[in-house]
């Protein structure tokens, strides 16, 4: 088994849309630097997602300095946001959970209306030390997180991705696979392990940071929706429900939480620590 290597980097600066490639990225407390801190929500300022807006797949949202993002999407004009000043906070629901946020200007709130047919807003989380906790169950005390589903970073592994394509492959949906990674939106993807191999992980260092694992990650519909198409199938979903369970769930992946900050890269060797 060759060297475990840091083989992509992966930022998503509004939840939900696409994904962005990225040779290193600052690790924060509370996931990547500009990881998720952006989010839209509905009329009832609940964070909405590809679970319900599979289409929000086909818009993407570049990060500026500062914090900002440049939204665009087929048929729409680019749209310059700015970090809000947060002079004052709503509360949204994550999860049914609540949030305070702040909300993007109205430039943004008709982009996005007129994107996903329907009334919704950008909001964004000003202060991720403090505003969203990681589900106490998993965390330890002050751990907080992003808009992220509930913890700061995801890993997924490329040998467990050619595992899983090779059982999809026996399926009767093999025509939907071979999958490709970003099906599972993580932060950090790793090579040269052996599949599945981070089930025993609990502990575990890409460069220069050290990361806790959390838990498994579960996976919801968004696994089943084409990134490039926002079409949906059947799998992964139906070959992980045979092969990959976990306290009821489903899983592909595992949950992280950093030790500390710093700066993963590109090509950093992967150490297994527990």
């Amino acid at each position: 088994m060759s060297t475990p290597l840091l083989r992509s980097v992966h930022l998503h600066p509004v939840k939900a849309m696409r994904a962005l490639a990225t040779a290193e990225a600052e690790v924060q407390p509370w996931g990547l630097a500009g990881d998720r801190r952006w989010a839209v929500v509905d009329a009832a300022d609940k964070v909405v997602t590809q679970r319900r807006h599979p289409r929000m797949a086909l818009a993407t949202a570049e990060p500026l300095p500062g914090g900002g993002v440049v939204l665009s999407a087929s048929g729409r004009p680019p749209l310059t946001v700015e970090v809000p000043h947060p002079s004052s906070t709503v509360t949204v629901e994550v999860f049914d959970k609540p949030v305070e946020a702040v909300p993007a200007g109205p430039e943004a709130a008709d982009w996005l209306s007129a994107y996903l047919e329907g009334e919704f807003r950008l909001v964004h989380m000003d202060a991720p030390e403090h505003r969203r906790p990681v589900d106490p169950d998993y965390a330890l005390p002050g751990e907080t997180v992003s808009f992220a589903d509930g913890y700061p970073l995801l890993v997924t592994t490329t040998s467990s991705l050619d595992a899983l394509n090779s059982l999809i492959a026996q399926g009767d949906h093999a025509h939907e696979g071979p999958l490709p990674m970003n099906r599972f939106r993580p932060n950090l993807v790793i090579e040269g392990t052996a599949p599945w191999a981070e089930d025993d992980w609990t502990r575990l260092a890409v460069g220069e940071v050290a990361f806790r694992v959390a838990r498994p990650c579960g996976r919801c519909v968004v696994t089943t929706t084409d990134q490039f198409t926002a079409e949906r199938g059947k799998e992964p979903l139906r070959t992980l429900a045979r092969h990959r369970r976990s306290d009821g769930r489903v899983i592909f992946g595992q949950n992280l939480v950093p030790e500390h900050t710093g700066t993963v890269r590109v090509g950093d060797e992967v150490k297994i620590l527990d």
